[in-house]
């Protein structure tokens, strides 16, 4: 199979993206050694901009500019014009929207469907929604005695380094970005060396809504350089994170050296658990866009299908009809279900997991191969006969590929469901009210859905703990990820 790519419709978007420069104090500037990369479109393998590399210096000088801003204009400037800049961003999102759709599309290829349907709308709501924060960020009066004034108040925590993964960059970049700026903080950007050109568009944006210089910079570049020196810097007063658990490790170390706050959204290995009682039809079809939408690039993709024996062979049959049906092709088709992976070696580690399956003795059905010469397609795999203490039922694989594992009775399901490092999510699906309660109580995770997945909303705390990190996003949970509390006591006998 052969993917059809329309080239000329991509141009406009190829275009756009312009050679990208730093942005740091407010200026776009190439990295000190001038060095660049190229950024490939996955669906095409071709070479879509030119990115400089910054390095530890252009970090050092990120950060400089970050301080400088955090102790002048924008510590001292009002919460509610803080919040109307956000909104004015926000407005200029939806005044580009296309473009930035586009350019989206082609630098993560993800369909672009996906993109207007979730992940720019999402963008546009979180900013919306701290906008609104902004100036609502307040302490409370604490009575301790009759001869003292004693209250607390919230303080933007500082300099924040926020560091982006490459499959939701739009999205999960605006996530730490909008309340730390509502929050009064400033922030160092590191998006992933992948996919940076939405976040530099976006920092082209705040500029023109009037974010004052140095509030947001910009430093593209290797995490191990770049992400590293972010880390360890000892002006930096905050580190936010959403990636692997290895790197997640990796930042908690360096993060140690002056004991700077951390947040960190890490892996996945969800379960959704459909019971013999659920609705089967709309069970199936919502665990087949749990794990496929995004090509399984998702840190709460429900990768692993706990099925109640009664009902395993149906579910599997229903799953697979539904992934030979999925559209793969040009990201940029409305039509497209299904774009590439993000890289060369994301699909060589997911075709790998995919004969890993096969060689600890499960059963493909379908699915798990490449799909065509040009780009990192591979079609969504279903795996019967999988066993729980199988790799691919246990370790990440952050692709298109579902394991689906039989299951006799309620408690055999949560041991099931909990029994990975994992943590983030999970489903249940059930007519049976106390027993999707009790599987909400007693499930591991940090978002439980009930005859539904997938969905997330900025106004919900969204996180995990153990290998899925700590620390929640969202809602006023952010509000306190990057501001501290502080006591103030008041003699009143003076």
């Amino acid at each position: 199979m052969s993917i059809a790519y329309d080239y000329a419709a991509a141009e406009p978007a190829i275009a756009a993206a312009k050679p990208r420069l730093l942005l740091i104090g407010g200026q776009h500037v190439p990295s000190i050694t001038g060095r660049t990369f190229k950024t490939l479109n996955p669906a095409t393998e071709q070479v879509i901009a030119t990115v400089a590399e910054g390095n530890e210096a252009d970090a050092d000088r990120a950060v400089a500019a970050a301080r400088r801003a955090f102790e002048g204009p924008w510590r001292s400037m009002r919460a509610s014009e803080r919040g109307q800049i956000l909104l004015r961003l926000a407005e200029l999102m939806k005044k580009h929207a296309d473009e930035i759709a586009a350019l989206e599309s082609l630098d993560a290829g993800k369909p672009i469907s996906g993109v207007l349907r979730q992940d720019l709308p999402a963008a546009i709501d979180t900013l919306t929604y701290y906008a609104g924060w902004a100036d609502k960020i307040h302490g409370e009066v604490v009575s301790t005695r009759d001869d003292a004034l004693t209250y607390t108040v919230r303080e933007p925590v500082g300099v924040v380094a926020a560091i982006v993964p490459w499959n939701f960059p739009l999205m999960i970049g605006m996530w730490k970005l909008a309340p730390a700026l509502a929050c009064g903080c400033t922030i160092v950007m590191k998006p992933a060396e992948l996919t940076s050109l939405s976040a530099l568009r976006i920092g082209e944006l705040a500029l023109e809504a009037g974010l004052p210089p140095g509030v947001l910079n910009i430093v593209t570049g290797p995490g191990r350089v770049v992400g590293d020196a972010l880390v360890n810097h000892p002006d930096v007063d905050k580190v936010t994170f959403t990636g692997s658990p290895g790197v997640g490790r990796g930042i908690l170390r360096g993060a140690a050296g002056n004991f700077k706050r951390v947040s960190l959204e890490l892996g996945g290995k969800s379960a959704n658990v459909i019971f013999d009682d659920a609705d089967i039809e709309a069970a199936s079809k919502a665990a087949a866009s749990g794990i496929f939408f995004n090509a399984g690039q998702v840190c709460s993709a429900g990768s692993r299908v706990l099925v109640h024996e009664k009902v395993y062979d149906e579910v599997v049959e229903r799953l697979t009809q539904r992934a030979q049906s999925i559209r793969i092709g040009d990201p940029g088709d409305r039509a497209t279900a299904l774009g590439p992976v993000i890289s060369e070696k994301q699909m060589k580690s997911i075709l790998d997991y995919v004969d890993i399956g096969q060689k600890e003795g499960a059963l493909l059905i379908t699915g798990g191969i490449r799909v065509g010469t040009r780009g990192y397609f591979i079609s969504p795999a279903v795996f019967a006969n999988v066993e729980h203490e199988m790799r691919i039922s246990q370790e990440e694989i952050f692709g298109p590929v579902v394991s689906v594992i039989k299951f006799k009775d309620e408690a055999d399901a949560l041991r099931i469901a909990n029994g990975t490092a994992y943590s983030l999510a999970a489903g249940v699906w059930s007519r049976d009210i106390g027993r999707v309660q009790r599987f909400a109580r007693n499930a591991k995770a940090g978002t439980v859905w009930i005859n539904t997945y997938g969905y997330t909303d900025v106004r919900l705390p969204w996180g995990g703990v153990r290998d899925s990190g700590f620390g929640r996003e969202h809602g006023s949970a952010a509000i306190e990820n990057f501001t501290e509390p502080k006591a103030v006591w008041m003699n009143l006998n003076v």
